[in-house]
Order: structure tokens, then C-alpha cells, then sequence
């Protein structure tokens, strides 16, 4: 077993480690005042966390020289993957007791839903189309279609925006990360 097998191991469950805490926090109710939508929200934030993760892998492969932390890429994104759809579940069952037609309705009239729901529609896409079997099947494709996390990634941060009341920062925070990993890219597109 080579050393990045060893670290799957380690890095897998800390990235389980936030859904624990956040079910803690649930069971002992330290969520404050109005736990369906901070648990959501928090929920929302891991994705967002985990995506700019999976984002930073190929710069961080680049920079360090270690071409093996290309296999955590995968992982991060799935987990960004697991922590939407939590995401939307906490969205449906908590904030809107699983009346779909609120949801619809949501879909119609807020377009902050209507972007995260676009952007979790990629994020499946590019769920399901992870596996060796659909590299193989997909070939060139392949690379094309998974090029769609940046637009998840934008509007992903453009859904954070628009649900951002007040405070700006952490919205302004996540926007900056991935431009900072957007424009690491451009570069290497020039030098081609």
C-alpha cells in the first residue's frame, strides 16, 4: 500500500468530520435560535468548502511537485457532491416540510434556488460520470463534461451571495478562493 492509500484512510473520515459535528450539534441543540436553516446553511458551506478543496488539488500538484494528490481530487469533489444534496435534503425536509409544491414554487420565484439547483444538476452530472468505467466510456468527453465544475463552482458561489443578507465576508471570502484557483489555471492555457 503506497502512501497516498495510507492517507485516504486518514483523510476520508475527516472529511466525515464536520457531518458529525453538525449532527451533534443537532442532538445537544446548539444550533441557536433557528436550527433548519443555520444546519442548511452550514451544510451549504461544507460544499462549498469541499468544492474549492477539490478545486485546489491540481495547483497544489503543481506546486509541490507530488502528482499523486491528483487521486484526493475525486474524493474532494464527491464529498462536495455528499454535503449538497445534504444541503437540499435539509433545505426540503427542515425549511419547507417536504411540501413540494413550496419547492416549485421556490424554483418559479427565487433565483438564488434556481442557480444552486443548476449548480447541484452539475455537480450530479459530474457525480455519476466520476468512475474509471465512465473515463473509459466518455473518453475525450470526459474531460470536456467534468470541465463544467467551474461553472458549478461559480454558481455555487453566486447562490452563497445572493442568500447573504447582511454580511458579506464569507460570500466574498469563498468568491475570492475561487477566482485565486480560476485565474491558477489561466496560464497554464497560455503555455499550450
Amino acid at each position: 500500500m503506497d502512501w497516498v492509500a495510507k492517507l485516504k484512510w486518514f483523510v476520508f473520515p475527516l472529511c466525515l468530520a464536520p457531518l458529525v459535528w453538525l449532527i451533534n450539534a443537532v442532538i445537544t441543540h446548539q444550533l441557536g435560535p433557528d436550527p433548519a436553516n443555520t444546519l442548511t446553511r452550514d451544510l451549504g458551506e461544507w460544499a462549498l468548502i469541499f468544492l474549492c478543496i477539490s478545486l485546489a488539488v491540481t495547483p497544489a500538484r503543481k506546486i509541490t511537485g507530488v502528482n499523486k494528490l491528483i487521486r484526493f481530487r475525486r474524493m474532494f469533489g464527491l464529498f462536495s457532491l455528499f454535503y449538497a444534496v445534504l444541503h437540499v435534503v435539509a433545505y426540503v425536509a427542515f425549511m419547507l416540510g417536504w411540501q413540494w409544491q413550496t419547492l416549485l414554487e421556490d424554483l418559479y420565484q427565487r433565483p438564488y434556488i434556481i442557480v444552486g439547483a443548476f449548480a447541484i444538476l452539475i455537480l450530479s452530472v459530474l457525480g455519476v460520470t466520476s468512475t474509471r468505467a465512465m473515463m473509459r466510456r466518455l473518453g475525450k468527453n470526459w474531460v470536456k463534461l467534468h470541465k463544467l465544475v467551474y461553472l458549478a463552482a461559480g454558481l455555487a458561489v453566486l447562490h452563497f451571495v445572493w442568500l447573504s443578507k447582511s454580511d458579506y465576508t464569507e460570500a466574498v471570502i469563498f468568491g475570492s478562493v475561487m477566482a485565486g484557483l480560476m485565474l491558477f489555471r489561466l496560464p497554464a492555457r497560455g503555455h499550450r
